[in-house]
């Protein structure tokens, strides 16, 4: 019976297996690289360093893999946002909402990124980080500050 149990799971991953690709974006110290090892490992860390350019990691979740690009936040990287974008499966956008004060350039970064016509069609996912802080803008108002 194990070695059936072993071809049958074997002949589902060939069928069922699938890789995709996705980017997440966003301004320095909204927590992409958080998020990113949240997913990888389940853990979280406070100290973490800022993100150098980009970083990419494969994450391997029973059949699915997901290659992810993790982009600088930094003004000087922001025009790799594109390029790192094109051709995913998905646009992870990630906003701080504790950091009231870059809400409206995260949101000026976020219509820029919108703009670029190699990127539409893609989806696009807003995630509201942090928003279980006390100064974190409530999630209806940190909708209301994004349009």
């Amino acid at each position: 019976m194990g070695l059936l149990d072993s071809f049958l799971t074997w002949l589902r991953s060939l069928f069922f297996k699938q890789e995709m690709e996705l980017s997440l974006v966003g301004l320095q110290n909204a927590g992409k690289t958080s998020l990113l090892n949240a997913i990888a490992t389940g853990g979280y860390s406070e100290d973490m360093i800022p993100t150098v350019g980009f970083n990419m990691r494969k994450v391997t979740k029973g059949n699915v893999t997901i290659k992810v690009w993790d982009l600088g936040g930094q003004r000087r990287f922001r025009t790799m946002w594109e390029r790192y974008c094109r051709g995913v499966s998905v646009i992870v956008y990630v906003v701080d909402a504790a950091d009231r004060d870059s809400v409206p350039i995260s949101r000026s970064e976020l219509h820029d990124l919108l703009m670029k016509p190699s990127l539409s069609g893609i989806p696009l996912l807003v995630l509201g980080n942090k928003i279980d802080k006390s100064e974190a803008l409530s999630k209806q108002a940190l909708v209301d500050q994004l349009p």
